[in-house]
């Protein structure tokens, strides 16, 4: 009797035990109550009423990316080109994710898609290559807004690739080679400008220092000219000053010593006999000279 209790009281442990359910960190359960909605449980422990309630299903709160292949689309100018997104979302009701609609993941790639469509069916194929910025933005506002009801949040939309057809790739890489090539020329055509510029500066500014340096050489070689000049005028007159003053102290010297006649009529004669010997083609004998004559004799015989 004692191990027949025994038995029941395991199995109803085990029965108790198999109705505890733990809800792991970023999940949540959806329970339905006799076939309906009933709640959601949240990370921790639960008890679930065995034959009346039951887990319908289990949802990840974390984020999660969904890799579309890639879609056909046509752009405005009727070009057909294979763009394939990749959409990052994540779910924020549980409840409106089970039973909001049926394989959310489908709807979600069937809605973008038309979004992609609609997009890039009003912009050239130019504008589809510079604009993925504005179509993540716009795809992303669009899913956003219409998987509201579903309990999705779409957080972003990226354009992993969009591949034009074969004949546009050819015709773009011969494009951007002529553009590189363009750029390359107008690259050396303007390296070679400013070098001529800087070539034309530096002998222009070698022309301006040259003319400076000569003007400067000039200006120095004239002031060397008028102080030499300046100097010898200076020596001539103090060479003439130095003259006058020695005829002036001569003269005074003589009239100190109080000079006969005679001696003042042989200071003319030495005069007269100076005048000879310089370079005048004609000489004035003066009427004196036979006084004078007569006043050397004397002198003459004196001596």
């Amino acid at each position: 009797m004692e191990f027949i209790t025994l038995m029941i009281v395991v199995i109803i442990l085990i029965f108790i035990i198999s109705c505890i359910r733990i809800v792991p960190q970023s999940q949540m359960y959806v329970i339905e109550k006799l076939g309906a909605f009933d709640k959601v449980w949240d990370t921790g422990i639960h008890f679930l009423i065995p034959f009346i309630c039951r887990i319908a299903k289990k949802v990840s709160v974390k984020e999660q990316v969904a890799d579309f292949k890639p879609q056909p689309v046509i752009t405005k100018d009727n070009v057909t080109m294979q763009i394939d997104t990749v959409v990052f979302f994540q779910i924020t009701d549980a409840k409106l994710y089970a039973y909001g609609v049926e394989r959310p993941l489908a709807a979600i790639e069937n809605l973008t898609s038309t979004t992609l469509r609609n997009i890039v069916g009003d912009l050239e194929l130019d504008q589809t290559l510079t604009s993925r910025d504005v179509i993540n933005t716009t795809i992303t506002a669009t899913l956003d807004h219409a998987t509201d009801r579903w309990g999705i949040k779409v957080l972003r939309v990226e354009l992993k690739n969009i591949l034009p057809p074969r004949e546009i790739q050819d015709a773009m890489e011969k494009q951007m080679k002529a553009e590189r090539e363009r750029r390359e020329k107008i690259l050396q055509a303007e390296g070679e400008k400013k070098s001529a510029i800087l070539i034309a500066e530096g002998e222009k500014e070698s022309k301006i220092l040259r003319a400076e340096g000569e003007k400067q050489t000039v200006i120095l070689n004239a002031e060397a000219i008028r102080e030499q000049k300046r100097l010898e005028a200076e020596g001539e007159s103090q060479s003439i000053l130095l003259v006058q003053q020695a005829i002036a102290d001569g003269i005074v010297m003589l009239n100190k010593s109080q000079p006969s006649e005679q001696v003042i009529a042989l200071k003319s004669l030495d005069a007269f006999t100076e005048a000879a010997h310089g370079q005048a083609t004609k000489i004035i004998i003066p009427s004196e000279i036979h006084s004078l004559a007569g006043l050397a004799k004397s002198v003459k015989e004196i001596l």
